[in-house]
């Protein structure tokens, strides 16, 4: 009886064994064939969704919005299929899926096709509504006595005039491109949430964070961190500021400072308060030809993408600064502003090091892991890079300058850069803030929600009678929605990332005076360790493989705040 019983057992076994592996077989070629099925047309309409998108940024033209605007319905009527997501589904339900690598790209798949739960109709309205935003940002000039000013002229203004009449006038010029768009941004907010409740999320804040596999309530204890950590340095760095524009304008008080005294239009970036030009480095040299050198010495050549790219001011030309990858597959551009001043190579190095990240993702990835980690990963490598524009070490190895002139603005350099962090940071609260309770709420007074955040976070005063929709004349906000966190994210990994190489790659205790120039090393191990594995790994998972530390603030206390 026991054998009969221990034999039955043993069929039953095998039946199971066999129904399972089945099952798993046949879960595995249905995934592949939805993948074939996937790229053959994904592939394609992206590439070709990209490229109008490009070419409307360039030539600010309607009829190229109106294609870009073409291309991106189809992309989302494609996401929209319910029947997709069904397969999607039932794929991912049976738990059959144990390859690694298939597994992410069921995972990815299925939050890029978690949109067809959306009503279609609500999402080809957001489509629209962006197209038309984004048209009137890009058409958009401030008009000042009589003239029309580019971004890059009213920077210009802004931090070098010494008339405060003159900078108010100005600021507030720019700023009229806020009443043209706020109802818009508050309807397509409106809008944005409704495509989240139909997914089953609270608002389009919380969805974007979920999808972009971040959790929100780590994101806001991260954000409470990092104003706990710098609340106190920036009070002191901001106090500083003000006693040297109090002079620098021949001011009574502190009491007289307004935003537009702080030599940029939001206080996004430090102002020039201490003894060191850095423009004066740059105003002669080829900004173009600075980067080009600086990434093929570390083995990260950029010849291709600087080919491809619009660097230049022209009529109509979104006045910003960005990198696409338009195919995953290496044709990755730059779009920019340039004048020859330290921001914009900042800019440069910035911009081209999303570059990097871009074209050395592995092209064997499938097409849907063929991109950065995470936004913020990219981001990172970004910042890491930019940073080089004020650092004197670099200077010195890549623009020229002697070692007794190093020596000579190393100080007043570094407390530049110090200084620009804590400034960003509390700009980046601002936004991350203004967003989640914009999304929360779209309903309420978004000019006082603006203002409340700005008096808190960056100790501006409002200006008195003030009731203008100053927070739509940042584009970000309508274009680039829940993304400024990012920023943040990124610096902290960038930060980390730096300590890294230099202690492990460079193999060097010096972390003040480093510029990377010139060593093969450090593009060796940004390509091996972080831009070749992609979207393989979750983020968390990439940065403790490439640093052997989950993503942590302490390196960039450790470099700028304490």
């Amino acid at each position: 009886m026991n054998r009969f019983k221990t034999l039955l057992l043993m069929v039953l076994s095998i039946a199971l064994i066999s129904g399972c592996h089945s099952k798993k077989e046949k879960m595995n070629k249905e995934l592949l064939n939805f993948i074939k099925q996937y790229d053959s047309v994904i592939v394609p309409l992206y590439k070709q969704a990209n490229l109008a998108s490009w070419n409307a940024s360039v030539s600010g033209k309607p009829e190229d919005f109106k294609k870009a605007e073409e291309l991106n319905l189809q992309i989302v009527k494609f996401y929209a299929d319910k029947k997709k997501l069904s397969a999607l589904e039932e794929i991912k339900v049976s738990g059959m899926i144990t390859d690694s690598l298939l597994a992410r790209q069921l995972d990815v798949l299925y939050r890029e096709f978690i949109m067809a739960k959306a009503d279609t109709a609500k999402l080809n309205a957001v489509v629209r509504m962006e197209t038309s935003i984004e048209q009137k940002y890009g058409n958009f000039r401030t008009e000042y006595k009589g003239k029309k000013l580019t971004d890059n002229d009213v920077e210009q203004i802004l931090s070098t005039s010494k008339d405060v009449n003159e900078e108010k006038d100005v600021w507030i010029a720019q700023k009229q491109i806020g009443p043209v768009v706020a109802d818009d941004i508050r309807k397509l907010a409106k809008m944005r949430n409704a495509v989240a409740k139909d997914l089953g999320f609270k608002n389009f804040h919380e969805m974007t964070l979920i999808l972009e596999e971040e959790d929100p309530k780590v994101i806001s204890n991260l954000f409470d961190q990092l104003d706990s950590l710098t609340r106190d340095s920036f009070k002191e760095a901001k106090g500083e500021i003000d006693d040297y524009f109090v002079k620098y304008y021949n001011l009574k008080s502190k009491d007289e400072l307004m935003p537009w005294n702080y030599q940029n239009r939001f206080f996004q970036e430090a102002p020039k308060i201490y003894a060191v030009d850095l423009d004066k480095y740059y105003k002669d040299k080829n900004l173009e030809k600075l980067t080009l050198n600086y990434y093929n010495g570390i083995g990260l050549p950029v010849d291709d993408v600087m080919k491809n790219s619009d660097l230049y001011e022209k009529p109509g030309k979104n006045q910003h600064a960005f990198e696409t990858d338009i195919d995953r597959l290496g044709d990755v551009r730059v779009l920019c502003n340039l004048k020859p001043n330290a921001s914009w190579m900042n800019t440069m190095l910035h911009e081209f090091g999303h570059s990097i990240y871009s074209k050395n993702v592995d092209p064997k990835l499938p097409f849907d892991l063929r991109v950065e980690a995470n936004t913020f990963t990219t981001e990172a490598i970004a910042m890491m890079f930019g940073r080089f524009a004020s650092n004197p070490q670099w200077l010195k190895d890549n623009v020229g300058i002697s070692e007794e002139e190093k020596m000579k603005i190393a100080d007043n350099c570094f407390k530049t850069l110090r200084l620009d962090q804590l400034v960003f940071s509390r700009w980046a609260q601002v936004m991350y803030r203004f967003e989640k309770g914009m999304y929360e709420n779209p309903d309420q007074d978004l000019n006082k929600l603006w203002w409340n955040l700005v008096e808190k976070y960056q100790l501006l005063k409002r200006p008195e009678g003030r009731n203008e929709p100053d927070w739509a004349t940042k584009i970000h906000v309508a274009l680039y929605p829940c993304y400024y966190h990012n920023y943040l994210m990124g610096e902290l990994l960038a930060s980390q990332l730096y300590y890294y190489i230099v202690k492990n790659v460079i193999k060097s205790d010096d972390y003040r005076f480093q510029s990377f120039a010139g060593n093969k090393a450090v593009g060796e191990f940004l390509k091996d360790k972080v831009f070749m594995p992609g979207m393989r790994y979750y983020w968390d998972d990439m940065i403790q493989k490439a640093t052997g530390e989950k993503l942590t603030p302490k390196y960039y206390a450790k470099q700028f705040v304490k």
